[in-house]
């Protein structure tokens, strides 16, 4: 008896996976999840909309329809709720702009060399992105905002940063500074210290002055590894940091903000955290392939290798907030 072939639709899929980041920057770029929001739902109204070719149009959204992006109706064009949700402007969770730094040159030629990342075990130093003061990181401060505004509020929720007396915090590689002034806007009493690169303070100095907290929003430029960012914090946020590097180094910062903080405080760690099988979940469990692709020695950390990271530099109590979104909070006490 011998077995069905199986499909090779796997292998095929996934070669051509550069179409699909393409095509969905591509209409993002046009705004056509925007043009069918407003009315426009036909390939010729799509198109004189967008300011497109009725053809380019009609293939680039039966290609959407096909990758689940589009619903396609007789000659219709329809949101699914996902496009709906992240992909049209007149949405408030709108994430069109993730794209101008996930896709980023830089970032996306780490990938064509991946095959020499894998053999050497790290990324050639040329596309290291944690190079010193990497201009990477001022499109990632004006890109990636919309996708981190649900856990800057998850973090003030679960701080309960609206019944706290004074409050001092420290922003670690702050970026955007959408931590941070989320913390500064839910309690008037709350001094935010934010450390980053000077470029991409500039950005968070931005965001400080549009949610009117820049008076409480205090800047500390320079490598976060040197920087003296002095002590008494109630607070530090650590969001989006410890997946660069590897064990030892995260520890050895994390051993920085131990002694920054006063005694009580509390240290804040955002993260993608897969589960310790390292497949599941997929987006926290595929981060590792971008750490490889892109830092020396960083990696997406399981929770027990994240806590052991915390112990180790003195902090107890420590847990873990899983998000609606990819990424998961963690908590720990001086």
């Amino acid at each position: 008896m011998t077995s069905s072939m199986p499909s090779p639709d796997i292998v095929f899929d996934t070669l051509f996976g550069y179409q699909r980041s393409a095509a969905l920057n591509s209409a993002i770029d046009i705004e056509v999840f925007t043009a069918i929001d407003d009315g426009a739902q036909t390939a010729p109204a799509i198109a004189s909309r967008c300011g497109a070719s009725e053809r380019g149009v009609r293939m680039l959204c039966d290609y959407l329809s096909i990758i689940g992006l589009l619903q396609k109706v007789g000659t219709s064009y329809r949101l699914v709720p996902e496009s709906a949700t992240f992909l049209s402007k007149r949405s408030p969770a709108y994430l069109g702009t993730t794209a101008n730094f996930l896709l980023r040159p830089e970032i996306k030629r780490n990938f064509d060399n991946l095959t020499g990342a894998i053999r050497r075990g790290h990324v050639a130093p040329e596309g290291s992105t944690v190079a010193d003061e990497n201009p990477i990181w001022v499109e990632f401060a004006r890109s990636m905002v919309p996708m981190m505004m649900p856990a800057a509020h998850a973090i003030a929720d679960l701080l309960q940063i609206a019944t706290l007396d004074s409050l001092k915090v420290l922003d670690v590689a702050a970026g955007h500074g959408l931590f941070g002034i989320t913390i500064a806007r839910r309690n008037p009493r709350a001094e935010i210290v934010a450390v980053d690169w000077t470029q991409v303070l500039a950005v968070a100095e931005e965001n400080a002055r549009a949610a009117e907290v820049q008076v409480r929003y205090h800047t500390l430029p320079g490598d976060v590894f040197k920087v003296d960012v002095g002590t008494g914090y109630d607070v530090v946020l650590v969001t989006n940091f410890l997946h660069h590097f590897d064990q030892q180094t995260c520890t050895g910062f994390l051993r920085r903000v131990y002694a920054a903080l006063k005694s009580g405080g509390k240290v804040v760690v955002l993260e993608f955290v897969p589960n310790p099988d390292r497949v599941s979940p997929p987006i926290p469990a595929s981060f590792s392939l971008t750490m490889l692709a892109g830092t020396p020695s960083g990696n997406a950390y399981t929770f027990e290798e994240l806590r052991q990271q915390l112990q180790d530099a003195g902090f107890k109590n420590i847990s873990a907030h899983p998000l609606p979104t990819p990424q998961t909070i963690l908590l720990a006490q001086k």
